[in-house]
């Protein structure tokens, strides 16, 4: 899942930026609130985390523009508390809304909570083709026990049984699993493919040709 955060505190927004990366979200970032209602409206993120406060434009008109265009689910931090500031980011279009200084479990729940609605997928849990998936914890069961997945990988099978039913193109799973800084070499989604069907079973992602790539159960 490809995550962007919009934050003007450097401290805060590497130290964010490298949390949720090692959740096993793809991170993008943005300073200021025009380079981040530019990477928002420019590409299709899984969710988005944005500070209220920022330069340029502040959180709450970045998101009465982005809302124009698109439903990106978005968390929205900021150092107030006020109930008049929490209802504007709201009625602006927020998702949820997280007060500084906020608990880092809390907001990856969130975040989570936020890319589960998004999809459609009320609990924590995906069960298919004799596999659960856990998005709260990141990991695969079988009947057999747990399968150990690299964060990329898992990324690539949640993202595509969030998705069962429909195929993903190529150019849209590049989209939503490698950030801006990552290398888009053309047959690394064949390498994550091919893993996991050694690890999951051959016939657990379809392939169609020309198209992408599909869980159909």
């Amino acid at each position: 899942m490809r995550i962007l955060i919009v934050e003007d505190e450097p401290d805060l927004l590497s130290s964010l930026a490298q949390s949720v990366r090692e959740e096993g979200f793809a991170v993008d970032t943005a300073s200021d609130g025009e380079e981040g209602l530019y990477k928002a409206e420019s590409t299709n993120y899984d969710a988005m985390i944005l500070d209220i406060m920022l330069p340029k434009l502040d959180g709450c008109q970045v998101l009465e523009q982005l809302r124009k265009v698109k439903k990106t689910p978005v968390l929205m931090l900021t150092a107030r508390d006020a109930i008049a500031d929490r209802i504007h980011g709201l009625d602006a279009g927020a998702d949820d809304y997280l007060t500084k200084p906020f608990d880092l479990n809390e907001l990856l729940a969130r975040l989570r909570a936020l890319i589960r609605r998004a999809a459609g997928q009320a609990s924590s849990t995906i069960e298919i083709t004799g596999f659960k998936i856990n998005t709260a914890a990141k990991t695969v069961h079988s009947s057999r026990g747990p399968i150990l997945l690299t964060s990329r990988e898992y990324a690539l099978l949640e993202y595509l049984a969030q998705h069962r039913g429909q195929v993903i193109s190529r150019s849209e799973l590049y989209d939503h699993l490698f950030d801006e800084n990552d290398s888009s070499l053309s047959n690394l989604l064949d390498v994550h493919v091919s893993n996991l069907r050694k690890k999951l079973g051959a016939t657990m992602i379809t392939t169609r040709r020309g198209q992408g790539y599909s869980i159909d159960a």
